[in-house]
């Protein structure tokens, strides 16, 4: 396929990309803010050993959902515009709620088979499987409604649904814990109510109920979908691995406590970081399908945001590493302060993370989402070989530097395998001036650290954070200056 060049319309969907960053942004401010509370109110309600088992339940909700549920929105994502052309979103749709039914049937069936296997390979009692087999159908329903939103463009629902739903788990949450003292279960519990709430709200507010019909199965929607899915979820599924599998390996190991440390120190750090992140992707992602779908030339829009990303994540994960001890101290209760050993490798782990979103996003462009699978499998070997070496010998560095690598080797993998016309065009100005910008950061930074400075950390890193940017700012408008002069 040949790709034209459209300034016209690179410049419209550009406008409509910062428009939905504006629209979507409360949501993800809001989402961030109820991330960062959640983690010291869980942490003064629960013991270590509660929370650790909290974090297990998560982690095997997440891959159940992964194999069952989660390619089918990222499927209903991606084809939507074309069935929208085709005017047949009716038997797109119902196809797609029809996947999702016998997705989750099958889960039921093959769970309930296997599921003292299940339980003795995930170390996780009967109570919380059973307790994560219900909660996944809500979760799904969610899942699925949510990318619709997203490709019907419906920002501002997509923004108040999410706000919604994260207050009233947080609410839930509270209430079950401090009045039932049902530990890690109440949790759960309150995740079940507010997200089947939110499912209802998501209902009415993507219209699904007006396009659904009786489906017919046919071949013509079902493969491209099962192509394009499937490997999606087995790329999914070797990210779980690399982000996830620790608390399990660690839990073999060492037990709840420290899965509750890891734990910990991925939430202040991951869905953090990239509820944030993610303001860009969200927006991005669904234009440049249809830019692509109108044989455009995505590859500068790409590299456009691909620049923004780095110019957003790079000081704030500089930042959060440097100040680890200090973060975890604000965000957790004491008991979980060791988890500020894993803070740095999890924080830039999470940043190659988010930056391969850029580099990957041509397998996703191009329906070849069985290349993102490859590179991601090796990561997750790679994630889990040195899981198994590291931890005996280093305990919480071990898992750390197992994540770090395994991020960074997916990224990296991403970058060398290219497929013709979608290459990334690297942002070289920009990244120079970000690297010019961390020199006088990096001096501030030394001389506040020295043992001199009476300033509060919180109040350090909000200065280094304006430093950088005020001179990155600086270094772009004299560029600008002398470009126009």
């Amino acid at each position: 396929m040949e790709f034209i060049e459209n300034k016209e319309e690179e410049q419209k969907q550009l406008n409509g990309i910062f428009k939905d960053i504006v629209k979507y942004s409360p949501s993800k401010i809001v989402g961030t803010i109820g991330n960062a509370i959640i983690v010291p109110v869980y942490t003064s309600l629960l013991p270590p050993e509660q929370y650790g088992i909290y974090s297990l339940s998560i982690a095997f909700l997440s891959f159940l959902c992964i194999i069952f549920s989660d390619w089918v929105g990222l499927s209903g994502l991606r084809f939507f515009r074309q069935h929208q052309l085709a005017q047949d979103l009716s038997k797109y749709l119902s196809v797609l709620v029809s996947i999702l039914a016998m997705n989750i049937f099958t889960m039921f069936v093959l769970c309930l088979i296997f599921q003292n296997s299940f339980c003795t390979f995930f170390k996780i009692h009967p109570k919380y499987f059973f307790a994560v087999l219900f909660l996944i159908i809500p979760v799904a329903i969610r899942a699925l409604l949510f990318q619709l939103l997203r490709a019907q463009l419906k920002s501002a629902s997509y923004t108040f649904s999410t706000i919604l739903n994260q207050i009233m788990t947080i609410g839930f949450s509270i209430f079950f814990i401090k009045f039932f003292h049902l530990g890690a279960i109440a949790m759960l519990l309150a995740m079940g109510i507010s997200i089947t709430l939110t499912d209802l709200l998501l209902i009415y507010q993507s219209k699904i109920y007006i396009f659904f019909r009786r489906p017919k199965l046919h071949w013509s929607v079902l493969l491209p979908i099962a192509m394009y899915g499937i490997p999606i979820a087995a790329t999914s599924l070797s990210a779980w691995v690399i982000n996830q599998s620790n608390k399990f390996i660690m839990n073999n190991i060492s037990g709840f406590t420290d899965v509750a440390y890891v734990g910990v120190a991925y939430s202040v750090t991951l869905p953090l970081l990239m509820t944030i992140f993610s303001i860009l992707t969200i927006a991005v992602i669904p234009r440049v399908i249809r830019m692509y779908e109108a044989r455009i030339d995505v590859r500068p829009i790409i590299s456009r945001f691909t620049g923004y990303y780095i110019l957003i994540s790079i000081p704030v994960v500089t930042v959060m590493s440097l100040y680890a001890s200090d973060f975890v101290n604000m965000l957790a209760n004491p008991k979980f302060h060791q988890a500020f050993r894993l803070v740095p490798y999890f924080a830039f782990g999470t940043f190659f993370m988010g930056l391969a979103d850029y580099t990957t996003l041509q397998y996703h462009l191009a329906n070849k989402t069985y290349i993102e699978f490859i590179v991601k499998l090796i990561s997750g070997i790679i994630n889990v070989v040195l899981n198994i070496a590291l931890i005996p010998v280093l305990g919480l560095e071990g898992v750390g530097m197992a994540t770090l690598v395994a991020n960074f080797a997916y990224f990296f993998l991403s970058t060398i395998i290219v497929l013709p016309g979608l290459g990334l065009l690297y942002p070289i100005k920009q990244l120079l001036c970000i690297f010019v910008s961390f020199v006088p950061f990096y001096f501030l930074y030394k001389n506040m650290a020295n043992g001199r400075s009476s300033i509060p950390e919180i109040i350090q890193m909000i200065i280094l954070l304006l430093l950088f940017y005020a001179v990155y700012f600086g270094l772009k408008f004299i560029f600008r200056n002398r470009k126009t002069a």
